[in-house]
């Protein structure tokens, strides 16, 4: 299991050979097909890429919750580019343990949620995975002003991962991928 994540993709683990470096850059490089503005590698849920023999890959995707229907979508797209690239049978396998978590995000990820308008999770987010302090404010900023003045309109928005708010400094609303 990786569990070192770099500025856009989770790090491969010791023992991997270049082929599995760039078939899971590959892999990780697909865009979420609910947040297309993130990669899967940066949404965290990329989990492994494994060759399973001549010809055949294991991918390992985590989803963002159990029930998430864009877990199919997401592995069509990784066996589509990885057949794209000459392999020829991909398994893409899905993987609940340990649970995806919003501390999976990377800080580009994050960088890029805050870009395309919508409030990234606040780090350590998730209580009991990092054994860290627990954040004393509960703040938003505004992705389009920056203000913590927010309101909630909605604890679900356009996917069940984002609730819906609006900024009452500038009046704009916005998507916040809530902690998880």
């Amino acid at each position: 299991m990786v569990t070192e994540r770099g500025p856009a993709a989770p790090a491969a683990p010791a023992g991997t050979t270049a082929l599995e470096e760039e078939l899971r850059a590959l892999a990780g490089a697909v865009p979420d097909p609910e947040l297309p503005v993130l990669t899967l590698a940066e949404l965290g849920v990329l989990r492994g890429l494994h060759l399973a023999g001549p010809g055949r890959v294991r991918v390992e995707l985590t989803p963002t919750y159990t029930g998430c229907p864009a877990i199919g979508t997401m592995s069509s797209d990784i066996e589509r580019v990885l057949h794209d690239h000459g392999v020829p049978d991909v398994s893409v396998v899905t993987v609940l343990s340990p649970a995806w978590s919003t501390d999976d995000i990377s800080a580009e990820g994050r960088r890029k949620l805050a870009e395309s308008g919508i409030a990234p999770p606040r780090p350590g987010g998730a209580p009991g995975r990092t054994g860290g302090p627990v954040p004393l404010t509960l703040a938003l900023r505004c992705p389009h002003c920056g203000s913590t003045d927010t309101e909630l309109l909605s604890r679900f928005s356009s996917t069940a991962c984002k609730a819906l708010r609006r900024c009452t400094a500038c009046g704009e609303p916005f998507d916040h991928f809530k902690e998880l």
